[in-house]
């Protein structure tokens, strides 16, 4: 691995772990994702002072972040895809395109990102995304290892739409192979679906055999996101990449120090609850 890339991972991972707060959803053009959103100075200044290891971004909103004054600012971990997967409808076409097709590299470059972050979507009956993914994977891989950028893989195994829009299947299985991909693709880090059982997923993270990261998904309650997140981390998981369970929250800051006692102390779920409840005041 080029210095370059360590250099980076070692400001995104702390002692290899990682809290990343999701903020990106401005891509996926589903009205949903925006509550919560809609003061993106408002809502960085706010995640900076409640101090996760980075904060996932386009490069349209990333000067919010890099333009900050101070030395220990989260590490911007830049989105550099897009799609139209998420959104509730099926579309005619389906697509997945990278934001800059001339240098998908260079707006990350200019930000000062510690890493760039890409879709691998697998839906049903859709062969043409997955391999429009692929193509874009295998072109930002290339571009990666010549500029020393570490490259995070989003593998994202999907129901059928008709089920109330394409959303998480947690079969362990389907998310291990597609995982596997991802690394034979040469990802750096995996942010992974959990399984639907937690006790599982050990088996994501020795496939992966590089940093992973579990992805969060849709808003749940609490208590609950905290406890799954417990059982993940004693499986093996390295950290999370949340967005609306942060962003969409009453006190995203308790939220997120509750989740980086889990992630960096060590603390069980309880633990991490009671953080939250002092936090908010409860």
């Amino acid at each position: 691995m080029y210095l370059s890339k360590k250099v980076r991972l070692n400001r995104l991972m702390k002692n290899g772990r990682c809290l990343d707060v999701a903020i990106d959803h401005g891509v996926c053009n589903e009205p949903s994702f925006m509550s919560g959103l809609e003061d993106m100075a408002g809502v960085v200044k706010m995640l900076v002072d409640a101090g996760p290891d980075a904060i996932q971004m386009n490069y349209g909103q990333s000067d919010l972040l890099q333009s900050l004054p101070g030395a220990n600012r989260p590490a911007l971990v830049m989105r550099v895809d897009m799609g139209n997967p998420y959104n509730r409808v099926r579309h005619r076409d389906m697509w997945a395109v990278l934001q800059n097709e001339s240098d998908p590299i260079l707006p990350a470059l200019r930000m000062d990102a510690a890493c760039v972050v890409v879709n691998l979507f697998m839906l049903p009956d859709e062969p043409d995304l997955f391999r429009q993914c692929v193509a874009n994977i295998s072109r930002l891989g290339n571009e990666c290892e010549k500029y020393g950028m570490p490259l995070m893989i989003e593998p994202l195994v999907m129901l059928p739409n008709d089920q109330g829009g394409y959303l998480v299947d947690g079969d362990t299985q389907k998310i291990v192979t597609l995982v596997r991909l991802a690394r034979e693709m040469g990802a750096d880090i995996i942010k992974a679906d959990p399984t639907d059982d937690p006790n599982d997923f050990h088996h994501v993270v020795e496939a992966a055999r590089c940093p992973v990261l579990v992805r969060g998904g849709g808003k749940a309650d609490l208590r609950r996101v905290i406890e799954t997140s417990a059982a993940l981390m004693a499986q093996g998981a390295h950290g999370m990449v949340y967005g609306r369970n942060i962003y969409q929250h009453d006190n995203p800051r308790a939220v997120v120090a509750a989740l980086m006692a889990l992630i960096h102390d060590g603390a069980d779920a309880d633990a991490a609850w009671n953080i939250y409840s002092q936090a908010n005041g409860q």
